[in-house]
Formats: structure tokens, sequence, C-alpha cells
């Protein structure tokens, strides 16, 4: 557990007399209005929102701390129907669409509403809250929970959030998922660094999850090194896959310093010697990072994980990231780079992981150019696809020629919704393009190419 900084506990503080000597709140506690406490949280809720999101931004492994202060009676239950929300959506989920482990936090802050005094009026914002959240949680735990709370007409209200139809996984997965999007685009994830093995293994996936989270959006990740390090030099986690990946995604996205580079060089180029099938693991990570759309595993990404390789060590890493120098800094667009490419790919089995790798960092390429580009700029993409033919050539691997297939229909399809006049000069210009080259290509046979290209008649509209 990580504590709260201490110029947070006094913000914290200030608020809570803040309230507590409102004559909102002295207003409420007079008249027992539900007007009166709506104006109560219109005045202080906004600003507990605040705090909580530069703690999030800032020091986001201190939130539940944050939230645990938020608990108090002082704060007159202001927030905790967001906190009680956030805690539903931290836990992790199996295939079963059940929490893999007890949220425990989640007891904690609905108990807390549940004993505060104005729960009568917190109740009607945390009902959908207690039903995704009890549909996510095995019926014993759920039990346990509402079996010692004295309160009837409470224990009454909890009984009411067990919903039936969240009893199947399809419904309670789309009660989640319906669920979770009302959060899109609150920032609330924290994590737990493990400090032992069985620690790891539960923890695993929860705190990659968190920071790939961090990574997506560009937060600053300052505060999240320490314990990094601190994680990175437990000997006992060493040689683990769970280790490696998270290792992985601080040296290719973390922003780090030359003392933090030297930090994290050092210890992965020692466990890289004493693990066998080292650059195995690493490259099938690899991939799991290309496939993954939250994550963008760019050029940029690539060269600092190079700074971190000792090509000192002869095996196939080395090789790879040389590989990737040149491509980087050469341009996949040079023929340097292609000959580079085709050398090293002859050197390896066709369908090799590493070779699979390679093939993945020049798609990427291709994939960031033609997704980013604007339909006026059409000429680019004819440009571009002069490069297909030759990594064509080098990889003769169909998935990769299907990939390149998929991302250059994407973008014709957008074409063809931008020129619909089909005797303008942009639309023939298209026309003729994607009728010559997508059959070079063989992405498209002459029927398909008609098809694409054939005029849509309009459905006549019955006459009444």
């Amino acid at each position: 557990m990580y504590e709260l900084d201490q110029k947070y506990i006094e913000r914290l503080e200030t608020l809570a007399t803040e309230i507590q000597e409102s004559d909102e709140l002295n207003q409420y506690l007079e008249e027992e209005e539900e007007e009166d406490f709506i104006r109560l949280k219109e005045m202080f809720e906004p600003r507990i929102a605040l705090l909580y999101e530069e703690v999030a931004a800032e020091n986001p492994l201190q939130l539940i701390p944050l939230e645990e202060l938020l608990l108090e009676p002082l704060f007159e239950g202001l927030f905790l129907p967001k906190i009680l929300g956030y805690s539903v959506l931290r836990g992790e989920i199996n295939e079963k669409v059940k929490y893999e482990r007890p949220q425990e936090h989640f007891k904690e802050v609905l108990l807390a509403i549940c004993n505060s005094a104005n729960f009568d009026i917190l109740k009607k914002r945390i009902g959908q809250s207690i039903q995704i959240g009890f549909a996510l949680s095995s019926d014993i735990w759920v039990t346990n929970l509402i079996a010692p709370i004295e309160n009837k007409r409470i224990r009454y209200f909890l009984q009411g959030q067990k919903l039936d139809k969240y009893r199947r996984p399809k419904e309670r997965y789309a009660g989640y998922i319906r669920y979770k999007k009302q959060f899109i685009s609150e920032n609330f994830q924290t994590a737990e660094f493990p400090e032992n093995i069985g620690q790891l293994k539960v923890l695993y996936a929860s705190l990659k999850s968190f920071l790939t989270y961090r990574i997506k959006m560009s937060f600053n990740n300052a505060s999240i090194i320490p314990p990094m390090k601190e994680f990175l030099e437990n000997k006992e986690f060493h040689g683990s896959v769970e280790h490696l990946h998270l290792m992985m995604i601080y040296g290719f996205f973390f922003e780090l310093n030359e003392e933090d580079k030297k930090h994290i060089a050092t210890i992965l180029n020692k466990v890289r010697k004493e693990t066998p099938d080292f650059s195995d693991l690493f490259f099938e990570f690899v991939l799991e990072l290309h496939a993954d759309p939250e994550i963008k595993l760019s050029p940029e990404a690539d060269l600092q994980m190079a700074e971190l390789i000792d090509f000192k060590q002869k095996d196939q890493l080395t090789e790879y990231f040389k590989l990737l120098n040149i491509i980087h800094s050469e341009g996949y667009n040079e023929e340097k780079a292609q000959e580079a490419v085709k050398t090293f790919y002859i050197q390896h089995e066709g369908l090799s992981i590493i070779n699979e790798c390679v093939r993945q960092t020049i798609f990427q390429y291709f994939r960031r150019f033609i997704t980013n580009l604007d339909t006026e700029a059409y000429t680019d993409f004819f440009e571009i696809t002069k490069l297909f033919p030759i990594y064509m050539g080098i990889f003769a691997n169909q998935k990769f020629n299907q990939n390149l297939k998929e991302l250059s229909m994407k973008y014709v399809r957008k074409l063809l919704k931008r020129y619909t006049d089909k005797r303008g000069k942009d639309y023939q210009d298209i026309k003729k393009f994607v009728s010559r080259t997508f059959k070079d290509f063989e992405f498209l046979k002459d029927k398909e190419i008609v098809e694409l290209f054939k005029t849509r008649r309009k459905k006549r509209t019955p006459s009444k």
C-alpha cells in the first residue's frame, strides 16, 4: 500500500473543514431537504474531483489511500458514488465474466455509503454500480457482504440489486460493457506492484493493463519509475515471463533519463544472458504489442529499446535490433534498408518468429502512413504502393499480402465515399489506378474490380 503525499492530505483536510463549516451543510442538516444536499454536492464535488484528477494523473499509485480518506464521515459521502464506480471497474474479469479475485475495495466503499447518514440520497446514484459489481462477484461473496448489515431497509435495498438477468454470462458481459462506457473519459486506474513471485502471478494482468493504459494516454509516469525499478531489481522475478513483459513495456515506452536507461539495461542484459530462449520470449511479446490496438510500437520505441540492448551478446536479439536501427535510420523506403531486410530475412526461416517481427515492423510503417492519409492526398497512396511489390517479393508471405490488401481496401472505400462523381477526374484516376495495380498485386480479380466500381441502383420507394 502506498501512502498519500502530505500535500494531498492537507488539501483534503481543508476541504473537510470547509464542508463541515459550510452554509449548505448547515441548511441541509436543519431542513433535511434533498435540494440542500444537491447544493452541497454542486459546491464541493467539483473541487474533490479536481484533486482526484491531479492524483490520478501524477501519482496514480496513491489513488486507493486517497479514496479511503474520502470515506471519512467528514466528507458527507460526497464523490463516493463515483469512487464506487471506479472500484467496480478496476477488478480483473475472467472468461466467465466474473471477478478473478474478490473486490474488497468495492465492498469497503459500498459499506461506507451504506453507513453514511446521507444514504437515502446517495443510494439514488449507486444502483447500477451495485448491480454490475454484484453481477461480477460470486453469490457467496455478495451474501456474506449483505448478511451482517443490521438495518433491514439497507439490506433489502442491496438484495434488490441482484438482478436475475445478469446470471447469464452474455447478459452480464453486455451490461458490463454498457456500464464501462460511462467512464471511458475518466482516469481512475491504479495498481499494486508485487513483492514476491506469488503476488506477481496474481497481480501481473492488472499491473500490465495499468501500465499500457498510462502509455496509451501519454501521462507523466515519473512517479511510477521508482517502484518499477524496485520491481525490476527483485531477483525472485528474474526469468519469469511476467517480469520480462513488464520490463519490455517499461523499456519500450517509458520516458527514461540516462541513469534509468543504464539501470534497466544492466538488468535486461543480465536476465537475457541467464534465461534460456530469451530471444523467442522477447519476440513473442513484440508480436503481442504489435497486435495491441491500444499501443503503438513505433520506430521511436524500437530505437529506445535498441539503446538498452548489449550488442556484444551474440544472439538473435542483437541481430534484430541492428536491423531495426538500419530500417528506422535509413527509412524503409530506401534501397539500403530494403537490401538489409532482404539479407536478414533469407538468413532465417520464413515462418520464424523473428521474421514475423520484421514483417510486422514494415507493415506498421505502411499502416501508420495510410491510416493517417487524407482523401485529398490519394496520389500519396498511389506513390507508397510502389513499395508493396518490393516487400511482398522479399517476404513471400500470404498473411503480409493480405494485411496490405485489407489496409488498402479500407482506404480505397474511403476514397469512393469522398469522390462520387463518376465522370470526375478524381474518381477516374482512382478507378484506373485500382483497376491496374490491385490486379497486379493480386488483391482483386477482374470481377471484383468491376463490382467495386459498379453503380448501385437506389431502391425505389413503393408508391402509396
